[in-house]
């Protein structure tokens, strides 16, 4: 399977060939973006790299200058609120438009535009998160307002959620809980979640599809499984002089003496039998965490 292809089924997000500028800077470049309905997709990629300009195309808050974006099968230009009523989106940056209201009452005016709003679960979540109802919007610090966006993302219950960057400016303790809070969410609700983040080892026990931007372009997207079994360190000894094979798909290497020590994208026992073809030992393969797999993607090769 190609790392652009995930697995067949009816996908939850669809983007083709998208693309969109900001004057001289590419944001997106030709980005096909496939998020299976149910699924728990997290999009990694370094600041700037395209994350938070995908959301806003699905969010119907930036128009891409050419391709499509489509959730649930609605155009996300020309459905517009129809879409929009199908997601929960927390933004990567985002103040409270009414900064004189009181977290209760920004609550109960995002109530009015969701029918399927769950009153009762809204103050479970903002009880577990800690959010103080009387507190006006305009003086909540970051993380605080970090909770408030939680809660009116998740309380409708919608069918997908858009994560950019969910718990940035959460201390530990609520960290965790957030989590705790997303896990329970997925078992008693069914939900596709699509999450960017810089904290991908958060994401471990939850996330089974993957997603790499680099500079506009989405360079892997694979089930989560595919991502570990394909992309493995390898240890091997080397004699002086050696040259690596042609082609092989290396993400980062290393050197200290005769050994190196490769990051390598592809099927292990393929890969191997190139290097040992090639004149190297291979002493070791290692399967690697989550983060490390997705990064691998983005690392610059290291000649030492």
């Amino acid at each position: 399977m190609s790392p652009l292809h995930p697995e067949p089924g009816a996908p939850a997000v669809a983007t083709r060939g998208l693309h969109k500028r900001y004057g001289r800077e590419t944001a997106l470049a030709g980005v096909d973006f496939l998020v299976p309905e149910g699924a728990v997709y997290v999009l990694v990629g370094a600041n700037g790299a395209g994350k938070s300009t995908t959301f806003k195309v699905l969010m119907n808050l930036e128009r891409p200058d050419a391709g499509t974006a489509e959730v649930f099968g609605v155009d996300a230009g020309r459905g517009g609120p129809r879409a929009r009523a199908q997601i929960g989106y927390v933004p990567e940056h985002h103040g409270p438009g009414y900064r004189w209201m009181t977290c209760g009452q920004l609550l109960r005016h995002a109530a009015a535009y969701y029918p399927s709003w769950d009153a009762a679960y809204a103050e479970h979540l903002g009880r577990a998160l800690g959010l103080k109802p009387h507190r006006r919007a305009g003086t909540l610090s970051k993380g605080e307002n970090r909770r408030l966006q939680l809660v009116m993302a998740m309380a409708h219950r919608p069918p997908l959620l858009l994560l950019d960057e969910p718990t940035d400016g959460l201390d530990p303790v609520i960290r965790r809980r957030t989590l705790a809070l997303l896990a329970d969410h997925l078992a008693d609700t069914p939900t596709t979640v699509v999450v960017s983040t810089h904290h991908v080892t958060e994401m471990e026990t939850l996330a089974d599809h993957v997603g790499v931007l680099r500079e506009g372009r989405l360079v892997a997207q694979m089930p989560r499984d595919e991502l570990q079994r394909t992309v493995r360190r390898y240890r091997a000894g080397v004699p002086d002089g050696w040259t690596a094979p042609p082609g092989l798909p290396q993400a980062r290497r290393s050197r200290a003496g005769r050994e190196l020590q490769w990051t390598l994208v592809g099927e292990p026992a393929e890969l191997t039998a190139r290097l040992t073809a090639a004149g190297a030992e291979v002493r070791e393969v290692t399967t690697l965490g989550l983060e490390d797999a997705a990064l691998a993607f983005l690392a610059e090769e290291d000649t030492v």
